[in-house]
């Protein structure tokens, strides 16, 4: 069984694909012509309009803004902390549990 190479397109490809399929308008014809399929040029399409400074990012991996960066690692850093904390607290418990044994015999 052999792998499927996938094709990848450059943002250029897809920006002018994008922009001749809105004056034109039959997608079919013009994902024919391109190589392409219909439904890859509607998703492009679907990004583009969605957010055009953000589109076509590349390897299906979206290209964030700045704000939403920091944000993203904001959460990774709480979720470190909380998870700092947990661990912290597990371990008092166990030690104060061993110091109990000690004391009370």
């Amino acid at each position: 069984m052999m792998k499927e190479n996938r094709k990848t397109y450059s943002k250029e490809f897809k920006q002018k694909a994008v922009e001749l399929s809105s004056v034109r308008g039959n997608v079919s014809e013009i994902a024919g012509e391109l190589g392409i399929r219909a439904e890859l040029l509607y998703r492009w399409r679907r990004g583009f309009t969605q957010d055009p400074s953000l589109s076509f990012s590349g390897n299906g991996n979206k290209q964030l803004s700045p704000e939403a960066k920091e944000l993203a690692r904001l959460k990774r850093e709480l979720a470190d902390v909380t998870m700092e904390r947990d661990i912290l607290k597990k371990s008092v418990d166990i030690f104060s549990a061993n110091d109990r044994k000690f004391t009370n015999s």
